[in-house]
């Protein structure tokens, strides 16, 4: 049965450490590529959602963040003293992100939408059934700025397996998914990864892929801008 998420986090807590220096003076989510803001873009898609309560983490700078959103009754800061991780911040914002499944997204990836957007796919995919994750996957070959091995094998039913030691993957975890909040009973507390509890719902059967049809930019270093931009420009024109 699908349901569709009404609430939304963006992971905006990380330390940027791969892209300073810009991020010695601005966190890595508001650094601007092609004109807008990675923060913002991630909003918008999640606003075009119609997900009216967000949830946005801080902790590097976190004056920055909550200055640039003032403003924005719809979004909530979730602010971290102690850097908690990806798993670990998610679970602190629990309180704030509703009774039924919701999106997490990335500050630091763009993408954009084939012809129906990647998180109305997400939703129509969702089974509250059968999961208690569901991760969108992007298609190595067509990631730009992204030059590793892949994360995920996928089959036909969207049951992914991750790559073993020299495999190369043919997808990789795009930081967009939707989760339940049953994913974290039972989850560890203060710092851990989301990796901790995708490798328990796989092993529980409840951690399922989806291919994104889109385009997806990895913004890695500084170095890297010059890339994503002439190709997120190529592809939105306007």
């Amino acid at each position: 049965m699908s349901v569709r998420p009404t609430h939304g986090m963006v992971l905006a807590a990380g330390l940027g450490l791969r892209m300073r220096p810009i991020t010695l003076t601005i966190p890595k989510p508001l650094v601007a590529v092609a004109g807008r803001t990675m923060l913002d873009r991630a909003l918008d898609h999640l606003g075009a959602a119609g997900i009216g309560h967000l949830v946005v983490n801080t902790h590097w700078l976190p004056h920055c963040i909550q200055a640039h959103l003032a403003g924005r009754p719809d979004i909530t800061l979730s602010p971290e003293t102690e850097l908690l991780e990806t798993g670990g911040g998610v679970a602190r914002a629990l309180p704030l992100l509703g009774d039924g499944p919701f999106y997490v997204v990335n500050s630091d990836i763009i993408w954009t939408d084939g012809a129906v957007p990647a998180l109305t796919r997400l939703a129509q995919a969702w089974d509250d059934a059968r999961m208690d994750a569901l991760l969108l996957l992007v298609p190595t070959a067509r990631a730009v700025g992204y030059d590793g091995a892949g994360d995920f094998f996928v089959d036909a039913n969207g049951v992914p397996r991750r790559r073993r030691g020299q495999e190369v993957a043919p997808t990789l975890f795009s930081g967009v998914q939707i989760l339940h909040p049953r994913l974290f009973d039972g989850c560890p507390s203060g710092k851990f990864s989301l990796n901790v509890l995708y490798d328990r719902a796989l092993e529980d059967g409840r951690l399922f892929g989806l291919v994104h049809d889109g385009r997806w930019y990895h913004v890695g270093t500084p170095k890297a801008l010059p890339e994503v931009e002439a190709a997120l420009i190529e592809q939105e024109p306007e």
